[in-house]
């Protein structure tokens, strides 16, 4: 997937636990594990505005796009040289 998840470069900047997160964000461990994991498909902007105001960062601190080679040439009409349509 092309989203990255950085919740583990956060946690280790703040020495928080994924429990002691996920218990002042609200949510249960495992599903922050999913979203931690970069399993999770969606994320509620209430559940990101909430790990922002615990971590005390920016939503990009959490999440940045990659690039997927292989699906950035499949995608048609895009130009791989501009990566414009």
């Amino acid at each position: 997937m092309p989203i990255a998840v950085d919740i583990d470069v956060m946690l280790a900047r703040r020495k928080m636990s994924v429990g002691e997160l996920a218990d002042r964000v609200g949510i249960t461990p495992a599903n922050l594990a999913v979203l931690k994991n970069g399993r999770a498909k969606a994320v509620r902007f209430a559940t990101l505005a909430a790990l922002c105001e615990v971590l005390e960062c920016q939503p990009g601190d959490l999440l940045r796009w990659e690039a997927d080679d292989a699906e950035s040439d499949a995608r048609p009409g895009l130009d791989p040289a501009t990566s414009e349509r």
